[in-house]
């Protein structure tokens, strides 16, 4: 068995959205070092185009808001123009909002459900002959969405929408799945826990506290994201269908929490 070429990503082709910071630049980092060619797409162009100049010659910038089926379409037509093939789509971009449930907006609303679930969803469809171009039995093409443990399990603030797209994109990712594996495209799911980013602030801002609260007490890190995106992406994942990976330090499956007054 070998190893290396089973998690290695050599030749094979990614696209990423929201690509250019926090958990979509860990995951494209770790692509273009397991050997792939990478295309990260953000709202921003500036930053998207400043990421891949950091990342190097196998990143390259597509920027597009996927927020709208025009957007997602726009991307897959960029992309379309560039390559025949796509082995590995991370549909990553994402939102959230926070308000009080009786100020909660209807802007606030589909803005998160737009870009977290309705993207991903018309995104992969509009590639789906790229996807479809690169798969077979012994290399299936790769879809990873990008969901949340906040859509496993309840966090302590009032973000109605991102609460509910990020169950909703889990659960999506079963139904795709159960469709394109007759394509040999495979789709599955990652659902982070606690990473610094700008979505997620806390972590960023007071690690430590955060961190104190997680059983394996620390925050997630750059290589955990991308490690778990690999495993999925190469090789190794070819026979996960539908399933969703949670990477968060144990918050969701392994939290004991406050005693059950039945104890």
């Amino acid at each position: 068995m070998d190893l290396q070429k089973l998690f290695s990503l050599e030749g094979r082709i990614a696209l990423v959205t929201g690509g250019s910071k926090n958990l979509g630049r860990h995951m494209a980092e770790g692509f273009i070092a397991a050997g792939a060619k990478v295309y990260i797409s953000s709202r921003k162009a500036d930053a998207c185009e400043a990421t891949a100049a950091e990342l190097g010659p196998n990143c390259i910038p597509l920027p597009m808001d996927v927020s709208t089926v025009e957007g997602c379409k726009a991307l897959a037509a960029a992309f379309a123009e560039r390559e025949s093939k796509l082995d590995i789509l991370v549909n990553n971009a994402g939102a959230a909002w926070g308000a009080p449930f009786e100020e909660f907006p209807e802007a606030g609303w589909d803005k998160v459900m737009d870009l977290n679930v309705k993207g991903p969803f018309f995104l992969t469809q509009a590639l789906y002959p790229q996807l479809k171009a690169a798969a077979s039995k012994a290399h299936p093409a790769k879809v990873i969405n990008i969901g949340s443990i906040d859509g496993i399990r309840l966090n302590p603030w009032e973000t109605y929408s991102y609460h509910a797209s990020k169950s909703a994109i889990l659960y999506l990712t079963k139904r795709m799945a159960a469709r394109l594996v007759q394509d040999q495209i495979n789709v599955t799911a990652i659902a982070p826990g606690a990473f610094a980013s700008d979505m997620n602030k806390a972590a960023r801002d007071h690690g430590d506290a955060v961190a104190s609260n997680i059983p394996n007490k620390r925050i997630g890190v750059a290589e955990d994201m991308a490690a778990a995106a690999i495993y999925l992406a190469s090789d190794a994942g070819n026979y996960v269908v539908g399933d969703t990976i949670t990477v968060d330090g144990g918050v969701a499956h392994a939290n004991i929490g406050s005693p059950s007054i039945d104890a």
